[in-house]
């Protein structure tokens, strides 16, 4: 082979080794991980056995965090507030055969957050099954939680069960919330379905996280030729998982029963205009400031396309008495332009206090 000349192959031989090698520093570092996860939960237990059972006092806890930081002094999270946190996560956790299959998969902070945050068992178990499947951050885990997306999933009245064959009746029923919050909008008390839809599609990236895993968006104001006449649906998706088209009706008032004959004809306008090879029914969503569930069951009933209907929330807009207060666009324009030499920004010189570094450490960085 002369100098410098590479076989045929060699290129994609080179990336197939390296993605190997990447795929084993993940399993390894997944596997670090449980392994553990599943060590905090067997000193956490043993910390409860000997406190529950020999009447061990909390002192026993600081000197063994100091012990073990003497110890292993390279290794962090044996604070005493990180043994508190595995006492708790042994008995928030009691069956050790589940930790290594949950909780062993899932870096230890989000662990602190669930022990923090979700005192059910049950919802603790549905919160650590749905971060691994969808891989939320931290600070997702704590979104959703204090959203409660748990409660939410599943609630919204809908016809499923008898214009959908199981299961997919029953990952529809999954699939939609109520309400819906947009707290990263506000709306004026006059505004239009317009200014709703304008809003979402501004914010789109956020508006498909309220949403949830699987939506595809396809556009607003989604023409359909019917006939001699053209239709718009506020906003068309496909979901990947259902396999169908959603289309979505934004209702700045209350549902009203009328509704769903315009969502029955969209739906089946979509299923006979776009609906390919392989997909569901279409599902429709109507989403509307408030609704009367009774209404909602009436209005339903006999219809055979499959309809569900939720409420939104958006933000709260500033009171009058504060926007009152605040200047214009033209007053502010006007004060910047007054201000020939402006005064440098006095810094705050703001740090984190050193006694809060003992928290920040309480586990290994590559398990935050």
């Amino acid at each position: 082979m002369a100098k410098n000349v590479l076989p045929d192959g060699y290129a994609e031989w080179a990336e197939s080794i390296k993605a190997r090698v990447q795929a084993a520093q993940t399993r390894a570092a997944l596997a670090a991980t449980r392994e553990l996860i599943v060590l905090y939960w067997e000193i956490g237990q043993e910390i409860l056995d000997r406190q529950e059972r020999q009447g061990w006092g909390a002192k026993v806890i600081e000197r063994l965090a100091a012990d073990l930081r003497t110890a292993f002094p390279t290794m962090k999270g044996f604070s005493r507030t990180n043994l508190l946190y595995m006492r708790s996560f042994a008995a928030g956790w009691p069956d050790r055969e589940i930790v290594p299959q949950l909780a062993g998969r899932l870096p230890w902070g989000h662990n602190r957050v669930l022990l923090d945050k979700v005192g059910d068992a049950d919802a603790r178990r549905w919160y650590a099954a749905a971060a691994i499947e969808h891989g939320w951050s931290r600070d997702m885990l704590v979104h959703r939680i204090e959203h409660r997306l748990r409660e939410r999933l599943g609630s919204a009245p809908n016809n499923f069960g008898v214009t959908l064959p199981s299961p997919q009746s029953d990952l529809a029923r999954q699939t939609f919330k109520d309400p819906y919050l947009l707290d990263f909008l506000t709306l004026a008390p006059d505004a239009r379905e317009r200014d709703l839809e304008r809003g979402l599609q501004e914010h789109l990236k956020k508006f498909l996280l309220e949403l949830g895993k699987g939506f595809a968006f396809m556009g607003t104001q989604y023409p359909l030729q019917v006939g001699d006449r053209e239709f718009y649906i506020d906003m068309l998706f496909f979901h990947t998982r259902l396999m169908c088209h959603i289309v979505i009706e934004l209702k700045v008032g209350e549902f009203k029963p009328e509704h769903t004959g315009k969502m029955n004809f969209y739906l089946n306008a979509v299923d006979d205009l776009l609906k390919g090879p392989g997909h569901n029914r279409s599902i429709g969503l109507i989403l509307c400031k408030e609704k009367d569930h009774l209404v909602v069951q009436y209005a339903l009933h006999g219809v055979e396309t499959p309809i569900g209907v939720a409420e939104y929330v958006v933000g709260s807009p500033l009171p009058e008495t504060l926007s009152d207060m605040l200047p214009t666009v033209e007053e502010f324009e006007a004060q910047l332009g007054e201000a020939s030499s402006p005064e440098p920004l006095a810094s705050s010189g703001g740090h984190d206090e050193e006694s809060k570094a003992e928290d920040r450490n309480d586990t290994p960085e590559d398990f935050e």
